[in-house]
């Protein structure tokens, strides 16, 4: 069993969370009508992709109806659907699936994580409950050694991603890099690029606020990052 089992093995049976556990398992039995014949997945879920990836993608938080349904972060509602066409299209998925875990997809040099592994009410994880999941987020950056690029889904992927650095000792620049969409930062020497992108939630592609040209051009500079003299991965 490599690290990143024994890891996933720990987050899927974490109760840490006094709120977090009765809602995620409530929704689970609850369900939404046009997903009462699912078996809901409804614990903590699984980081995914590959162990030696070179572009980790941080989300924040599964939601109620979609990755606690399906047990596969942004898989099964519409910001699965923005990320993983995305991510194929860039050449960092083998597929544009986002609709069930067995789906077959796989992940190409990259890997997924979040802020915090349970869904919480209004989509909204309480600071203690962030904090519960450091333990398992700092262990995945100490553990993805290769990784190059890293890219936010949001601000708050983006600010607790630097907290994770301080926690590690690692020092940060000063003033500290601000979010803003499709911006790159360099944190240090030795250290991965950082590629802060607005969330692909309804409250930002409904609006307008992110499309999908704006989205892909995240994931089209991380591509060159990585293949500077090619225009499309290998």
């Amino acid at each position: 069993m490599d690290w990143q089992e024994k890891l996933n093995q720990r987050i899927v049976r974490c109760r840490l969370c006094p709120r977090l556990v009765p809602y995620r398992e409530r929704i689970g039995r609850e369900k939404k009508r046009e997903f009462r014949d699912w078996e809901y997945w409804a614990k903590p879920l699984p980081s995914f992709g590959t162990p030696n990836a070179r572009v980790l993608i941080i989300g924040l938080a599964p939601a109620a109806h979609g990755g606690n349904r399906t047990g596969r972060f942004f898989t099964g509602d519409s910001s699965g659907r923005w990320l993983f066409r995305a991510l194929h299209k860039a050449g960092f998925a083998n597929q544009p699936s986002w609709q069930r875990r067995d789906d077959g997809l796989k992940l190409i040099d990259s890997y997924i994580t979040a802020i915090c592994h349970c869904a919480p009410p209004d989509n909204k994880p309480l600071p203690s409950e962030i904090e519960h999941c450091t333990r398992y987020f700092d262990e995945e950056l100490k553990r993805l050694k290769r990784v190059r690029v890293v890219i936010a889904l949001g601000k708050i992927a983006f600010d607790n991603y630097l907290k994770g650095l301080r926690r590690l000792s690692v020092v940060l620049p000063k003033p500290l890099p601000q979010f803003g969409h499709n911006t790159i930062h360099n944190i240090g020497e030795g250290l991965p690029l950082l590629i802060a992108s607005y969330h692909p939630s309804r409250q930002n592609t409904n609006t307008g606020k992110l499309t999908e040209a704006m989205f892909d051009a995240v994931f089209a500079r991380a591509r060159k990052l990585l293949w500077p003299r090619i225009s499309a991965a290998p």
